[in-house]
């Protein structure tokens, strides 16, 4: 059984930008990974809404994404591949981070991975780093306005570059989510059904190429 780690923030859980509840299982890009990789592999769904790399956010500090990575690595261990894709809740402008600085965060969150669980269990998971979407061009209508601002989408825009050098520098598989998928009109975040399909459809293709 290979075992596929999705570590991500809200489109990773499958937030819904029309309820803002979640996709059920079956709509969800976890999910569908899950039923195109078949008997042989378990996708483990850790998406968490609002999740950053390595910042505390100042209303909701526990989302930061690296206090909670080792404990999910040794709780799901054996972990064979681990599919990341964050650093969209880094854009947010109480950070005031830019895109390098963001990709950078990604990148200690991959050091830690391949730290951890060389050090703990003398292997290391293959990683697919995911440089994700690129903000939507109607954010300023956005509920989300004001947490991001129209900055943001060109910061978005530049998230293939650096995200690109951290995979090359790591030895991850990479990906650009931006080369396929767009987040929803609705918020200018988060995708809508059809964008988690294609997503899915990617990943599922690249997993299996992987062995």
């Amino acid at each position: 059984m290979i075992t596929v780690l999705a570590y991500g923030d809200s489109n990773t859980y499958g937030y819904n930008p029309r309820t803002g509840l979640r996709y059920p299982e079956d709509i969800r890009w976890t999910g569908l990974l899950s039923s195109h990789l078949g008997n042989g592999y378990r996708v483990i769904e850790e998406g968490c809404n609002g999740r950053t790399t390595i910042y505390d956010d100042p209303i909701d500090g526990w989302k930061n994404g690296l206090n909670y990575l080792k404990p999910c690595l040794h709780s799901h261990k054996p972990v064979d591949i681990v599919v990341m894709m964050l650093g969209t809740n880094d854009l947010k402008s109480v950070f005031g981070l830019s895109a390098q600085q963001i990709a950078e965060g990604a990148g200690v969150l991959v050091n830690t991975i391949q730290t951890f669980t060389l050090e703990k269990y003398g292997c290391q998971p293959k990683i697919v780093l995911i440089s994700p979407p690129e903000i939507g061009s109607g954010i300023c209508s956005s509920p989300f306005y004001g947490s991001f601002m129209e900055d943001a989408i060109d910061r978005s825009r530049q998230f293939p570059r650096y995200y690109r050098e951290v995979a090359k520098r790591y030895g991850c598989v990479y990906l650009n989510a931006a080369e396929w998928i767009e987040p929803s009109k609705v918020d200018s975040l988060h995708l809508d059904p059809e964008a988690h399909r294609i997503l899915a459809e990617r990943l599922s293709e690249v997993i299996k190429g992987m062995y």
